[in-house]
């Protein structure tokens, strides 16, 4: 049974309006949008009606982790208002990393706590990789093992392949060691190294990723839908329309 697909706002954050976006997405095939602050915190209600109005869901969406740490219930209360079942911090900046296991294994526990929160309400926590959690620290260790590895088996992981690939991993490998606990993947392309056009971004199926050798890996895991994202498109409808067209041709 193919996915639930979801689109990313992020990736035409540069194209305002965005509700005039969503009808478009939904002619395209999309069921769910997944937004990202700031698109949703001036007004969640009239963002949702929106959604409603457009006939899009949402099936989880970007937080900041600050946000889950000091503010969870404000963030559930928006998750409960747009209807989302996954709230997933996405990012630490680089001014805060720090290059030892005990900091990535703090973020973990407080991921850790933000799903305990959560849980009452029937909501979930999943984190979002970049690139900088697959790169080895001085002792050869990764962030994101240390991550997962504290936050507890209620904290999901939604995974990007294309960052992944970007930090020279392998996405089929990281699909496999976290099948389960991946609640979404990200089916993010990425140009061969040093494209310069659109950051080296590309529509899902237009880059360097296999995915028709990655499409069975996913049925492995217990990913509930998938979600398009191009962090700078030039035309965004273009990156959108061929990324769930190449998706659907997989049988996803």
């Amino acid at each position: 049974m193919p996915y639930p697909i979801a689109y990313q706002l992020y990736s035409s954050r540069n194209f305002p309006p965005l509700a005039s976006q969503l009808p478009i997405l939904k002619s395209m095939g999309y069921d769910a949008i997944e937004p990202w602050l700031p698109a949703y915190q001036a007004d969640p209600d009239l963002f949702r009606r929106q959604l409603d109005d457009a006939g899009l869901g949402c099936l989880g969406f970007h937080m900041p982790l600050a946000g889950l740490v000091s503010e969870p219930n404000r963030f559930i209360d928006i998750a409960l208002t747009l209807g989302a079942r996954v709230m997933i911090p996405p990012y630490v900046g680089p001014q805060e990393r720090q290059g030892t296991p005990d900091y990535w294994q703090s973020l973990g526990d407080k991921l850790g706590r933000g799903a305990e929160a959560a849980a009452p309400h029937g909501l979930k926590v999943a984190w979002h990789n970049h690139d900088f959690e697959y790169l080895p620290l001085p002792d050869g260790s990764r962030p994101i093992d240390h991550i997962l590895q504290a936050s507890g088996p209620d904290v999901w992981f939604e995974i990007d392949c294309g960052w992944i690939t970007r930090a020279g991993a392998d996405p089929a490998a990281e699909l496999a060691r976290y099948a389960d606990r991946i609640i979404a993947i990200q089916t993010k392309d990425t140009a061969p190294r040093g494209t310069a056009f659109d950051d080296g971004w590309t529509a899902t199926g237009d880059g360097i990723i296999d995915w028709p050798a990655l499409a069975p890996l996913f049925h492995q895991t217990r990913a509930t839908h998938l979600v398009t994202e191009h962090d700078n498109p030039s035309d965004w409808q273009r990156f959108a329309r061929r990324s769930i067209d190449s998706l659907k041709a997989l049988g996803l």
